[in-house]
Order: C-alpha cells, then structure tokens, then sequence
C-alpha cells in the first residue's frame, strides 16, 4: 500500500514517471491507492507480476485467480496483460503514451516470442485486441486469450485447423483500450457471427460473457490453485490445448 502511494506522489509532484512493481496477488494490499490514481487520472504504472498460476510452487496464497477482474472492475483504469515480449514493448510504449492509470500484468514463467513474419502486427496491442493469427477461411471459431494464454490459444488453434474447422486466435491484452476503439473494428476482430467464441485466461470468468456471449465458453479458473508446476497445474486445471479443443469439438457438435 505504502508502495503505491509514494507512487501516486510522484506523478503528482512531476517531473518523473514511476512504476511499482510486486506480485499480482498483493494487488489487493494496494487497492486504495489503485483506485485513488484512477479516481484522479494519475499517470501511476504499477508493474504486476507471477500473473497467474504459472508462478507454480509458491502455492495458491501467490497465485491470483480473481485478481485480473478485480482491477477491471476498477473505472479509469487500463489492466494489460501482453501475450510475448513484443507485446510487452508495445504496451510499456502506449501506457507511456497514455499518461493514464495503468497495470502491467506479466507472467512468471518464460513465453515463446511470436514469429511477426506470420502473425498480426504487434502494433496493434495498441487497440487493445487484434486478430494474432487468422483462420484458414471464414472462421467458426474465433479464439480470444491474454497473457500466457496466447500461446495456449495458438497451439489449440492448430489442432481445430487440423481437424478442418476454421479458426481464429486473437490476442486482447487491454479490453479497455480494446472498448475505446468503434464498433466496426470490434465486429471485425472478435464477430458475433462466428459459431463459437472462446475465452482462455487463468483466472475467473467474470466479464467475458460481453465478449463471447451467452452461448460462448469460457475456459478459466473459477477456484483456488495449489502448489505444482506451471506446466503441471494448467494441465490439471483444463488449459492444454487438447482438453480446450476436445470441448470446441464437442459445443460444434
């Protein structure tokens, strides 16, 4: 709490712009300050880390699971959470750029960087999501992931084009930036037309019924993690790509 205070102090002295940093479980320690920077439109970057319960055998006391819809339930300020480093880059450069409130959500354990010859622009983060890898024709599905989850996404598309349904991974690692841009460019990235829209991140599902809608899946973590490796507990906890595409297969049917 102290931490982000003094970081609030900053921006309202001027003169420089600070960011704090700590693990995204103790985001609840410093909710107040969070919430005053938003309330006051401070240019506060706090930095979040060990996002999700990728972090492993630190048990489930360090691993947030709520975390992510607590802070976007918070007006006036923007929760990002880039999928690869090139993610990580574009959104350090638009949160500079926005001077707003902002958390920067990034995970403990290493993520694979995507080839940007065969994928979509990185620039786009600044719209908050974008199509990361298209479908191979018109897509049936339409897969929307953040943060570590990306990766999982793409490998689960592999296997849906594999068995010949057509579909499509977007990134969307800031959906407020991603509510600020107009109504055309949303339908284009994420369309209700699509016959299935998927939600994968680690953590509750809280807020991706507005993107997926009533007939969506939501694959997420609605309970407590526990003490294993990453690749370990998001096996257990429904995030291989096997066990998302077996359930995509299943809804299609």
């Amino acid at each position: 709490h102290a931490m982000a205070a003094i970081t609030n102090g900053i921006v309202y002295h001027g003169g420089l712009i600070p960011f704090s940093a700590t693990f995204l479980t103790f985001s609840d320690y410093m909710r107040g300050s969070l919430r005053l920077a938003a309330l006051a439109g401070l240019g506060s970057i706090f930095v979040f880390t060990h996002d999700s319960i990728g972090l492993g055998e630190d048990g489930p006391t360090h691993q947030p699971v709520e975390h992510l819809a607590a802070l976007r339930a918070i007006p006036n300020f923007d929760v990002v959470r880039p999928g690869d480093a090139n993610e990580v880059r574009e959104a350090w450069k638009v949160i500079l750029q926005r001077r707003k409130p902002a958390g920067l959500l990034l995970s403990r354990q290493n993520l694979p960087v995507v080839d940007r010859a065969t994928h979509g622009d990185v620039a786009l983060v600044a719209k908050g999501a974008y199509i990361l890898k298209e479908a191979s024709g018109s897509a049936d599905v339409v897969l929307i992931a953040t943060g570590s989850e990306v990766g999982v996404a793409l490998a689960t598309q592999e296997i849906l084009e594999g068995a010949g349904i057509s579909t499509r991974v977007v990134s969307a690692p800031c959906l407020e930036w991603f509510k600020e841009t107009d109504s055309t460019y949303q339908e284009q990235v994420i369309p209700k037309g699509a016959k299935l829209r998927v939600s994968i991140e680690a953590g509750i599902a809280q807020g991706w019924r507005d993107y997926i809608g009533d007939s969506g899946i939501a694959i997420s973590l609605e309970h407590f993690g526990a003490s294993a490796s990453a690749g370990k507990l998001f096996t257990e906890f429904g995030f291989g790509p096997d066990v998302i595409a077996a359930q995509i297969q299943n809804a299609l049917k």
